[in-house]
């Protein structure tokens, strides 16, 4: 540049240069977030897909048997209990009445 070029203009220019910079890099930042929302909401729509909501079904199916049965083995267990203490007493009786009848 020569120096009959005034430093106002010069200035321009160089602001000039950089805004075209800042919208060039504004264009590829608006490029990639328009290229990210698609892909979340083409993700969102896998995730509300019926296979997606079948897995969902069943996993919540799956967690209430384990419930249920945790819930039964506890039942089974006390049952268990209950009779194995039966089974005691008659064998108490039935050694009660085989002494009491040899006396």
């Amino acid at each position: 540049m020569s120096d009959s070029v005034r430093p106002e203009i010069i200035a321009f220019r160089e602001l000039e240069t950089l805004v075209r910079h800042l919208g060039d890099e504004l264009a590829g930042f608006r490029r990639r977030a328009l290229l990210a929302e698609a892909r979340v909401r083409e993700l969102e729509g896998q995730g509300a897909s019926p296979v997606m909501q079948q897995q969902r079904e069943l996993s919540d199916q799956v967690t209430q048997l384990e419930h249920e049965n945790a819930a039964l083995k506890g039942r089974l267990d006390a049952a268990t209990a209950r009779t194995k203490q039966m089974l005691d007493r008659v064998r108490f009786i039935r050694q009660q009445a085989q002494g009491g009848g040899e006396r």
